[in-house]
């Protein structure tokens, strides 16, 4: 994980997540997950080229599952859009760039 994807715990949710001043992109996900795994690359990507519009965290739902629960995550990845706090959008599964990509810019522009 690069210094541009912030790996979120129960612990600091409120402050760089419900607390952010920019939109937060959060990845719930799994080291055993596939899917999630092969998403880690793209949200890099995402994480970099939308750096200042964006903050995107990840949270791993055997370590943090009162964070799942709070978000009632069902399917992984899940990708959770907050701003100022509220849950504005999610996107399930792994998604293309462009799709992810699409989301953040409406959510950061919205």
């Amino acid at each position: 994980m690069s210094e541009l994807v912030l790996h979120v715990t129960e612990k600091n949710f409120q402050t760089e997540v419900l607390e952010s001043s920019v939109p937060v992109l959060v990845d719930f996900w799994a080291d055993w997950c596939g899917p999630c795994v092969a998403l880690a690359p793209t949200l890099e990507e995402v994480a970099r080229e939308r750096q200042g519009k964006i903050k995107v965290c990840k949270v791993n739902v055997e370590e943090e599952p009162q964070l799942a629960a709070q978000f009632n995550i069902r399917n992984i990845p899940f990708l959770a859009f907050i701003k100022n706090g509220q849950k504005v959008g999610d996107l399930v599964g792994n998604q293309p760039k462009q799709t992810i990509l699409k989301a953040v810019d409406s959510v950061a522009n919205g």
